[in-house]
């Protein structure tokens, strides 16, 4: 079977909504998957898994979590040779060039550890509340199941 870890920080809890969603999207496609808030879990958790999902912040202009950051420069020592992963994150567009920029850096923090991206990152202003939202989320699922079972 299948298996996921979706990872997510969140302040307002809009990440934690991305996370909850992306989770019963993967299960409605019998994926096994285990979701964890950021701080509570180490990212060699991705080398039992086949799917690896991080839902991040960003913080003010572009900084990382800051319950996030030992996971993130310990993905710097991961081997994720043959995983699939996909990044999804809200952020606020008040912030222009800095919008979302956490979903860029765990992205390349996936490429560096040797994973293969599943689809394009999605961004979401504030709340995932909107159709297209939803949609996006859809499609991000969508992309990385197709990308896990070929």
């Amino acid at each position: 079977m299948t298996k996921a870890k979706v990872v997510f920080a969140s302040i307002t809890g809009n990440n934690e909504d991305i996370a909850d969603i992306v989770t019963s999207k993967l299960e409605e496609k019998n994926i096994t998957v285990d979701i964890e808030e950021i701080s509570q879990c180490d990212p060699s958790d991705f080398e039992d898994v086949d799917l690896c999902i991080v839902v991040p912040y960003t913080y003010d202009e572009g900084a990382l979590p800051d319950e996030g950051i030992d996971f993130f420069e310990d993905m710097a020592n991961l081997d994720l040779t043959g995983k699939i992963f996909g990044v999804a994150g809200s952020g606020d567009t008040f912030y222009g060039e800095y919008y979302c920029v956490a979903v860029d850096k765990f992205e390349e923090a996936f490429e560096h550890a040797g994973a293969t991206k599943g689809t394009n990152s999605v961004k979401i202003n504030l709340a995932p509340d909107t159709e297209e939202d939803l949609q996006k989320l859809d499609v991000f699922v969508n992309e990385l199941v197709a990308k896990i079972t070929k």
